[in-house]
């Protein structure tokens, strides 16, 4: 049943997790050697591994059980296919891309690999026939829909299969809360039960830690499952983020970037990417292109099946320069000539911004990936998470952690590092870190001088920020931003005269600053949790409780203000921000280690209470507590998301943590 609660099956999928790795080492009698997994390399017709793909085959035959994260198009289909040839039976891999099945059959039957795929694209004449030789065991390797796993007799079929491995493609999709959650992966714990023997490769291009808590949880894995990640660093991307007003700006900087990626219509070589927020924008923005010479295409869900296959087949055969498109649009995407990825407005999170950019300049060649901020993408973005499409409500905690990705995704576009580094350090890929890539925004910025810390000291910082906090608290569920930033600067405006706000001590209190500094200076203090939205399809800003404790003082106020001016040329090279100090969201050796004994204490009460790992902390909120060591609750108060309710209910497990590992 796939609305089948998370905690319902908990304590099952639990047991047979712990006890998975020992049986799985126990199979098969002959373990591949290293000569045979090389053979099995020249037969799909390559020479030499991709990082960490050996690797990740080698743990999975030796422990049973391996979570491995890397980017789309970084090779993790070899390392299910490899193992899935050499060992006996037929594996089975869960994907939730009937294209990419199709595309990999075909590709295994090329190489004269007996596969299939079972899918509800399939005639019923075409399922029987490729059910029946399922049972008798002629493929090596089965793809099957996750929502196959539904149908009442499939999975008592599939207890006949002599099964070695199973791989499950996309596993963040099991994530409920995450960016790409389908409700049917909630199935897989149970189908791994039925097979306790079967080796284990759970495969996702994005997943954070805590993602991968929950994804080890929910598949009743054990605590101690090898988690691998490689092959984020992707330095050939020029990552940028512009701030516009108004839809002059906002065409101007993708005339640029189309100009600067593919150089004029006609003469293009490669393609771009436009991702907009809404299907209405997606024309209009692709008409305009059209108008000035480009060949493009619209790709959203409201087409019909049949037009977004024709534009998805247009891109693919290089008849098109520029698709604009949704979200929707990205699946089974396999164009390596990419220049260019836009965002016309910031997506739902980090994971699925570095998705869906990183479907640029998949060559290998240099390539540019541009997001566009403009001032209403927070109160849009939380009327969205606020709303489904269903029409169901949402649970105040779902809310919540969705908004808190995307805070995180805002935090990011503040640039207060090198965006190359932010993301491996988000993903944990600490090891292809650059200590600036020399190619991003944030990068040339540094080295043409422009450093926003050297406009303000601490306590000039602590008093701008207080200030602005006083703004919203006058405007406190009445208004949004804005008003806020017409108080601050003194400005006449109709909503501050009805309320008479024109008379209080904040009016003009900032007005030595301009509209969008300040816009910009309050994003950010939405971002670090003193300012919130609410009210439906029309958000009013509010303080937090961190927000009025800050705008007191009994809070640090912390915050890397925007800068006042930006640097004014272009440069290229390496950043000269290697020399700068680390950035606040970066942990030394001592605090990684911390913040991983914390993670692992995290599973384990998410484990016993059945409840995915985010409901304990979010992974800011470890790191903070990793950086902040607290000894008492005030202190543990401090880090990002943890109140006095979750400070009481989980508080004593946490200090008990950081007292273990304190020197």
């Amino acid at each position: 049943m796939a609305s089948e609660t998370p905690s319902s099956t908990n304590s099952s999928r639990n047991s047979s997790g712990r006890g998975r790795a020992s049986s799985a080492r126990a199979q098969d009698g002959h373990r591949p050697s290293g000569a045979d997994l090389d053979q099995a390399l020249h037969r799909f017709g390559l020479d030499t591994w991709r990082p960490g793909q050996r690797e990740a085959i080698e743990h999975l035959l030796d422990e049973g059980q391996v979570l491995l994260v890397a980017p789309t198009g970084g090779g993790k289909s070899l390392s299910y296919q490899v193992p899935g040839l050499l060992l006996g039976g037929t594996s089975l891999v869960i994907s939730p891309l009937v294209s990419l099945m199709h595309d990999q059959v075909a590709a295994l039957e090329a190489l004269s690999i007996p596969a299939t795929f079972l899918a509800s694209t399939l005639t019923a004449a075409e399922m029987r026939e490729r059910l029946d030789g399922l049972s008798a065991g002629r493929y090596k390797l089965v793809y099957v829909a996750p929502e196959r796993f539904a149908v009442p007799d499939f999975a008592p079929r599939l207890e006949r299969l002599d099964c070695p491995l199973i791989a499950i493609d996309e596993a963040h999709c099991i994530s409920e809360w995450g960016h790409d959650f389908r409700p049917d992966y909630l199935q897989i714990g149970r189908v791994l039960e039925r097979f306790p023997d079967a080796r284990v490769l759970a495969c996702t291009a994005t997943a954070t830690p805590v993602v991968r808590d929950e994804i080890i949880e929910r598949l009743g894995l054990p605590n101690e499952t090898r988690q691998l990640i490689h092959g984020f660093a992707r330095p050939n991307l020029a990552l940028r983020v512009k701030e516009v007003s108004s839809q002059a700006q906002r065409n101007a900087w993708v005339d640029d970037v189309l100009g600067e990626a593919l150089d004029s219509p006609g003469t293009a070589e490669g393609a771009a990417i436009i991702y907009s927020p809404t299907r209405k924008a997606t024309k209009k923005e692709a008409d305009r292109l059209a108008a000035r010479g480009w060949r493009t295409g619209v790709y959203h869900a409201g087409l019909e099946p049949g037009t977004r296959e024709a534009a998805h087949r247009a891109f693919s055969e290089g008849r098109v320069d520029v698709v604009v498109a949704t979200n929707a649009f990205g699946m089974g995407i396999d164009r390596a000539d990419v220049r260019a990825v836009i965002h016309l407005a910031p997506p739902g999170s980090i994971e699925a911004y570095y998705q869906e950019v990183g479907r640029a300049g998949r060559d290998g060649r240099d390539a540019v990936g541009l997001m566009l901020l403009s001032p209403g993408d927070m109160p849009r973005r939380r009327h969205l998470i606020e709303s489904d499409a269903s029409g169901a409500v949402p649970s105040p905690e779902a809310v919540q952690h969705k908004w808190n990705l995307f805070l995180e995704l805002m935090r990011f576009a503040e640039g207060g590092s090198c965006r190359h580094d932010a993301v491996l350090r988000y993903f944990d890929d600490e090891d292809e870190t650059l200590a600036g890539c020399g190619r991003c925004d944030v990068c040339r910025h540094f080295e043409a001088g422009g450093d926003a810390s050297q406009d303000f000291d601490d306590e000039a910082v602590s008093l701008i920020v207080r200030k602005a906090l006083s703004g919203v608290a006058r405007i406190h569920g009445q208004f949004g931003l804005s008003a806020a930033v017409a108080l601050l600067r003194g400005v006449t405006d109709p909503r501050l005269e009805r309320q008479g706000l024109q008379r209080t001590t904040t009016f003009g209190v900032l007005s030595e600053f301009g509209d969008d500094w300040l816009t910009r200076l309050l994003r950010r203090c939405v971002t670090a949790g003193w300012v919130d939205f609410f009210g439906g399809d029309r958000p009013v800003a509010a303080l937090t409780e961190d927000g009025i404790a800050a705008m007191k003082g009994e809070r640090p106020t912390r915050l890397l203000l925007p800068p006042l001016k930006e640097a004014g040329r272009r440069t290229s090279g390496r950043s000269r921000a290697r020399g700068s100090s680390p950035p606040e969201s970066e942990l030394d050796a001592a605090q990684g280690a911390l913040f991983e004994a914390l993670r692992a204490h995290r599973l384990e009460v998410a484990r016993d209470e059945g409840v995915p790992p985010y409901v304990v902390a979010s992974d800011r909120a470890l790191r903070d507590i990793a950086r902040l060591q607290p000894a008492d609750f005030e202190t543990l108060q401090l880090a990002n998301g943890i109140g006095p309710n979750k400070a009481a209910r989980y508080g004593d497990g946490l200090l008990a943590v950081v007292r273990d590992h304190l020197p």
